[in-house]
């Protein structure tokens, strides 16, 4: 029996909208090759000309043969966006973050995935202890780039004790097959102190970099320590002298990698240096900036960002110094503090009728060694809120939000919190352009 995919939306003016497929219909096959998931589907819709096999509510099937540009697609979306189950994660790693929150959340922030799909379509980072040969078989055939490994070591034994799982070392040998078949990769090491760094750290890297030029990028992020660790294999947080050589490490072999590959290649995570009270990299060092969804050079472009827009904003005279006259608030999360107080107080000095309260935030509800502004809750901001001068209104980054919805992660809602702290609130965008804009009040 063939797979059925239902659909979810025909968009309009598209192919499928001519062809009066509808929503409820369900996709059986396109050139009579049976669809897996979404990687066929996108795979055998490319050709000129295909024959789409649909299902009607009623039962009757519907053979159709469609001629069209290349690449084109038929304009529908499915039910699942993945066409298929998400695959669960059987690991039991010693650093998950997963494992380190509370009971009692939504139920949806418990589910660990490990799809490599998911890397290909949202940058998720997998362990490849999920992979079948049937899964490398087809990312190679399609060619399916990048892929966003979590090495944490390439050290086979070490790997299988950091990931609870014995097969996690043999695993590794799946990179040898996609660099082979020239398939773009990304990877990141998790890095747990007294764990896989010094020595380990050293000889990662150091395998690793034979995977150059297909593995383009490899960064080194500190590991999320909770405070609901009971039970949970023993970590300590980085101290500022850890920090410090870690950075060290890796600007050491950036030096030997790029007159050689034109590449920096390892790359130390935002937090390294923030901990380590020392400048961040330059833009260039970043490489085209590979892994800022890993919280690398995230902070660097913001900067960047910020600074174009006040220059565009002087040079072309578009708001003369007095005509900004505003009172507003900011919270973030104690990571980025630092340099969003440096932010708001060049604003200040070139809008001389600005004034931001800059609110650094403690994540009590994960504990303090968590400073991301993306795992701030609601009900932290509200109670160290409480009582502050917030002026007209309250400004918070997008990511302390659900993905396009308006709650946070201990499901308060953004209109909860205007309520209890009576002041509106706006959303501050990614970009350091949003960020000017917002905290200017302007378009």
């Amino acid at each position: 029996m063939k797979k059925q995919h239902i659909i979810n939306r025909v968009l309009p003016g598209s192919i499928a909208e001519e062809l009066e497929i509808e929503a409820g219909d369900i996709l059986l096959a396109i050139d009579n090759t049976e669809i897996e998931d979404i990687f066929d589907y996108q795979f055998l819709v490319q050709d000129t000309y295909i024959e789409v096999l649909i299902q009607k509510p009623d039962g009757e099937e519907w053979l159709l043969e469609i001629d069209k540009e290349f690449d084109e697609d038929l304009g529908i979306e499915f039910e699942n966006g993945l066409m298929d189950e998400y695959r669960h994660c059987h690991n039991k790693c010693i650093f998950c973050f997963i494992d380190q929150m509370p009971k009692g959340m939504r139920e949806t922030l418990y589910f660990k995935d490990d799809d490599s799909r998911l890397s290909f379509l949202q940058g998720n980072y997998v362990t490849l202890t999920n992979m079948s040969d049937h899964d490398i078989d087809r990312i190679t055939r399609y060619h399916l780039s990048p892929i966003n490994i979590s090495f944490q070591t390439m050290n086979p034994k070490l790997r299988c004790m950091m990931l609870n799982n014995r097969f996690a070392g043999e695993a590794l040998k799946k990179v040898d097959t996609l660099y082979e078949a020239g398939i773009t990769m990304n990877g990141q090491i998790v890095l747990c102190k007294g764990v896989n760094d010094g020595e380990d750290l050293e000889y990662s890297i150091r395998e690793l970099t034979k995977y150059l030029p297909h593995l383009e990028s490899v960064s080194v992020v500190p590991v999320g320590l909770s405070k609901y660790r009971e039970g949970l294999y023993p970590l300590e947080p980085f101290t500022k002298e850890d920090a410090c050589k870690v950075i060290d490490t890796i600007e050491s072999w950036q030096k030997k990698l790029y007159p050689e590959h034109g590449l920096h290649f390892i790359h130390a995570s935002d937090e390294w240096y923030i901990l380590a009270e020392r400048e961040l990299p330059e833009e260039e060092r970043y490489d085209g900036y590979l892994q800022l969804e890993n919280g690398v050079g995230m902070t660097r472009l913001l900067l960047e960002e910020f600074a174009d827009r006040m220059n565009k904003l002087a040079e072309e005279r578009i708001l003369p110094d007095d005509s900004i006259k505003r009172e507003v608030s900011l919270a973030t999360g104690l990571l980025a503090y630092p340099y969003i107080q440096r932010m708001i107080n060049e604003m200040e000095d070139s809008f001389p009728n600005l004034k931001v309260h800059v609110y650094p935030i403690v994540n009590d509800f994960f504990g303090e060694h968590i400073t991301v502004s993306g795992l701030l809750t609601g009900q932290d901001i509200e109670k160290q809120l409480k009582g502050k001068e917030l002026g007209t209104g309250l400004l918070l980054p997008q990511n302390v939000l659900r993905s396009g919805e308006e709650v946070f992660l201990d499901d308060f809602t953004k209109s909860d919190l205007e309520k209890s702290l009576q002041v509106p609130i706006y959303i501050v965008k990614s970009s350091g352009c949003d960020f000017v804009n917002t905290v200017l009040g302007i378009e």
